[in-house]
């Protein structure tokens, strides 16, 4: 399964890079991509992984997150 969240606050590689890190601490997620230009984080997951979790671990990087997305 994979979700996208689109991520508010990114301006560097070292935000794209606190996301990134903040998704793949996470229980259940395989691997999260980050891309700058998009605003977004595209995550892979292993397990239903909630919305709302993937959105707290945005918020706790010090970020904004506006939408999820199932693909």
């Amino acid at each position: 399964m994979k979700k996208i969240i689109s991520v508010e606050g990114m301006s560097c590689e070292h935000c794209v890079a606190a996301v990134k890190s903040a998704l793949e601490q996470l229980d259940g997620v395989k691997a999260a991509k980050v891309d700058l230009k998009k605003k977004s984080a595209t995550v892979k997951l292993n397990d239903n992984v909630a919305d709302d979790v993937l959105k707290a671990a945005v918020t706790e990087a010090g970020f904004t997150p506006v939408s999820v997305i199932e693909k």
